[in-house]
C-alpha cells in the first residue's frame, strides 16, 4: 500500500471552500485562523462566504487553495491515513502546496511564498494583456504548430488531448477560428481568465518571485514530489527553488507529473481541494489508477 496526494491549481476555487473544515476538525480551524493571522486579508471570510468575484482574484486564490489543500492533507495525516505517504504532486499552484505537506517548508513559510506568488502574478495580469484558450485533441506537435504560427505558448499540458495555450490576448483570440488548420482539434475554447499564466508575460512576475525566493530556506523534501516545469521527480533544495521561480512562464506538465507518479506503483491518491477535476485527469492519464476525491470535511476517510 503507497499513498500519494494531489493539490489543486487555480480555478478550482468555489465559495464555501474549507467551511465544513473549519467547522469540523480543530486541526483545520488553527490552520485558517493563523491564515487569518498572517494574509492582510481574512482568508475565511472571503473563502466561506465570498463573493466569487474577490475569491477569484489571483492574491487570494491561491493562498485559499494552499490552505485548503494544506488542511485536508493534516487531517488525513491526524487520521493516520498518511503513514505510507509515498508522493505529493500539484498542478501550478498546488506544487507549492505539495512541497509544503512534503516537508520543504513549514506551513506558514509556505503560505508567505504562496502569498507573494499570487500578488505578483496578479500584478503581471493587470500590466498585460493575455489571454488563454483550451484546446481538445490533437497531439503536442500539433500544438507546438499552432502555438508557432500565433506566437503563443502551451501553457498546460493536463491528460491526453487536453492542452491550455497562452499568451497576448489578440493572438490568443486569433488562434481560435483557425485552430484547425494546424491539427485535428476536437475544440477550441477561450477561457474567462485574468492574464496569461505559464507564459512570457507572466516574466516580470517570475523575476521578482526569483529574487524573493532567495533568501526562502528549502529542505530536501520527506517524500517524492514532481515538478510541473518538466513532469520529473526533483529533489535537491536549489532545484526545486530554481524550478518553482521557472513555474510561472513555463508549460505545466501535469499529464507527465500524473502518469510518473501513477508508474510509481502508487495504490491510492488523493485529491485535496474541489471540483474533482485532478481526479478526471488522472483518470484520463492513468485509468487505473485509484482516486478519491475529498473537498469537504464528510468525504474525509474515517
Amino acid at each position: 500500500m503507497s499513498t500519494a496526494l494531489l493539490f489543486s491549481g487555480q480555478g478550482a476555487q468555489v465559495v464555501g471552500m474549507g467551511k465544513s473544515l473549519y467547522e469540523g476538525s480543530p486541526v483545520a480551524k488553527d490552520l485558517y485562523d493563523r491564515a487569518a493571522r498572517i494574509l492582510p486579508f481574512d482568508l475565511r471570510e472571503v473563502c466561506f462566504s465570498g463573493p466569487a468575484e474577490t475569491l477569484t482574484e489571483t492574491r487570494v486564490c491561491q493562498p485559499a487553495l494552499y490552505v485548503q489543500g494544506y488542511a485536508i492533507a493534516e487531517i488525513l495525516r491526524e487520521r493516520g491515513k498518511l503513514s505510507d505517504l509515498k508522493a505529493c504532486l500539484g498542478l501550478s499552484l498546488g506544487e507549492l502546496t505539495a512541497y509544503a505537506v512534503a516537508g520543504v517548508w513549514d506551513f506558514e513559510t509556505g503560505l508567505r511564498v504562496v502569498a507573494e506568488r499570487g500578488r505578483l502574478m496578479q500584478s503581471a495580469c493587470e500590466a498585460t494583456k493575455g489571454g488563454m484558450a483550451a484546446v481538445i485533441g490533437g497531439s503536442r506537435e500539433d500544438i507546438a504548430k499552432l502555438c508557432a504560427a500565433f506566437d503563443i505558448q502551451a501553457a498546460n499540458f493536463n491528460c491526453p488531448g487536453q492542452v491550455v495555450i497562452s499568451g497576448d490576448a489578440d493572438k490568443v483570440a486569433a488562434a481560435i477560428p483557425r485552430a484547425k488548420e494546424f491539427g485535428p482539434f476536437k475544440l477550441v475554447k477561450a477561457l474567462t481568465v485574468a492574464g496569461a499564466y505559464h507564459s512570457r508575460l507572466m516574466e516580470p512576475a517570475r523575476a521578482a518571485f526569483e529574487a524573493f525566493l532567495k533568501d526562502i530556506p528549502f529542505a530536501a523534501p520527506k517524500v517524492t514530489v514532481y515538478t510541473n516545469t518538466t513532469g520529473e521527480a526533483i529533489r535537491e533544495p536549489a532545484d526545486l527553488k530554481a524550478a518553482l521561480a521557472k513555474q510561472v512562464v513555463s508549460s505545466v506538465y501535469w499529464e507527465d507529473n500524473c502518469r510518473a507518479a501513477a508508474a510509481s506503483g502508487i495504490t491510492q491518491f488523493y485529491e485535496c481541494g474541489p471540483g474533482g477535476v485532478l481526479a478526471g485527469m488522472m483518470k484520463r492519464t492513468a485509468p487505473d489508477a485509484p482516486v478519491t476525491s475529498i473537498h469537504e470535511f464528510a468525504e474525509l476517510p474515517a
